[in-house]
């Protein structure tokens, strides 16, 4: 079982990130996440963009037995504060941190995955999107974040998952930013 001081260990992320200004997911968004792993019951996540573990941790913590999160970060260093931010939490048995560019890791694992978070580089949520839709479960959720204070950046993602028919896609409102859940229907 995961180690129930897991959520001190986010408090204690969440108050670096205001002094250091890391943009995480938070804990308004956070719960909306957890909420999203709740429902589906993914058996495996991929995470695009870890930063320094918060929200791998959050979902590795509430995810069903057996279930396990990967994670992709580019930057080696902020790749080693994931792996200590799971450590501290006990959930680094069901995870996974792959260090280099999404788009060059992603190949490289094994599908499928049934639920997909996008935190990386804006401008880039389309192409992760279709690197890793031929290894999406049908059903996977996908959830970018950021969709509000980066809607220029992200706008040819939105465009792809709200008119494509291989998705249902919703739009999430969270004051100053906002997430997009995807289902994908095959």
């Amino acid at each position: 079982m995961t180690n129930p001081d897991y959520q001190h260990v986010l408090r204690d992320i969440e108050a670096s990130a205001r002094e250091r200004h890391w943009p995480i997911v938070g804990p308004r968004k956070g719960a909306f996440l957890v909420e999203i792993v709740q429902q589906h019951k993914p058996r495996r996540i991929l995470e695009l963009g870890a930063l320094v573990g918060y929200s791998s941790t959050l979902m590795a913590a509430n995810l069903e037995p057996g279930g396990r999160v990967f994670s992709i970060e580019i930057d080696p260093a902020n790749a080693e504060l994931t792996r200590e931010t799971q450590r501290r939490a006990g959930v680094a048995d069901r995870c996974e941190v792959h260090v280099g560019p999404a788009l060059t890791v992603i190949p490289q694992l094994d599908g499928p995955w049934d639920l997909v978070f996008i935190d990386a580089a804006k401008e880039q949520y389309l192409a992760y999107l279709q690197a890793v839709e031929p290894f999406l479960a049908v059903g996977a959720v996908i959830v970018a974040d950021n969709i509000k204070i980066a809607p220029e950046a992200i706008a040819p993602y939105i465009d792809y998952v709200r008119n494509s028919p291989r998705y249902a896609s919703t739009y999430h409102d969270f004051d100053s930013d906002g997430m997009e859940v995807s289902i994908f229907n095959g």
